[in-house]
């Protein structure tokens, strides 16, 4: 008799406040017997911490140790083939426990198909594998609830952009924007806060760092030192109020 297949789970397990993570998501957490989690080397990663506390002795945990965590890297090194073979192994080490009928529950910070490192094991496994994903809050919308600013009314639109891209790029999608959402600033926010001047933006720009977690910091964007500015920092450009 053949053996049942373990399924695939990505959990989404919000933005930092574990109080913001889903019944549901909580209940496959604890029935999983593996428990898979992204992590720095050398660090025990915000996701990890936002579960930790309700995970059982009887579990095994798996940590994917990214090798390299910058896309800055010397000649004639690809980040991008770094970073995809590092996916490649996880989701054999993944698929181990799957074949041998264990369920993996593979957790991510904010939604898994947000920016989530999840999704790369997903489109690699998805396709042989049972697999189930729970949403999750996602760091912009744990952003606006701290900085107390509804994102869009009535009929407005929503544009999410990374900071990664030109400042000619994010020039012409904000001007275009009825509201946005800049993610992924670090390095380059002082790229963002200039395109964010340039065209009028920056007065309604708000900035928050670790949005919900314990260390969460509001600063006026202005006032922002580009050198100390995390990665899991984000603006938001709320739509326009409507008197309604």
């Amino acid at each position: 008799m053949m053996q049942a297949r373990g399924r695939l789970i990505g959990l989404g397990v919000g933005p930092g406040d574990p109080e913001l993570i889903t019944v549901k998501a909580l209940r496959l957490l604890r029935e999983s017997p593996v428990v898979a989690y992204f992590v720095a080397k050398g660090k025990k990663g915000n996701a990890f911490g936002i579960i930790e506390a309700h995970l059982q002795d009887a579990q095994t945990l798996m940590p994917l140790v990214y090798p390299v965590t910058t896309e800055a890297l010397p000649a004639p090194m690809s980040y991008e083939q770094i970073i995809s073979d590092f996916y490649d192994s996880a989701s054999l080490d993944v698929a181990a426990h799957l074949d041998a009928g264990r369920d993996v529950a593979v957790i991510c910070e904010g939604d898994p198909f947000f920016y989530g490192s999840y999704m790369y094991l997903h489109d690699r496994l998805a396709e042989r594998y049972e697999a189930e994903v729970v949403p999750g809050v996602c760091s912009m919308l744990g952003g606006a609830s701290v900085l107390g600013a509804p994102l869009v009314y009535r009929n407005q639109s929503l544009s999410v952009l990374s900071g990664v891209l030109s400042a000619d790029e994010l020039k012409r999608k904000l001007v275009d924007a009825d509201a946005a959402v800049i993610m992924k600033l670090g390095r380059n926010l002082p790229k963002v806060r200039q395109v964010l001047m340039d065209t009028g933006l920056a007065e309604r720009a708000l900035y928050v760092e670790r949005a919900t977690m314990s260390n969460q910091k509001i600063v006026p964007l202005a006032e922002v030192d580009p050198m100390s500015s995390p990665y899991f920092s984000l603006i938001i450009v709320p739509g326009e109020r409507w008197q309604g």
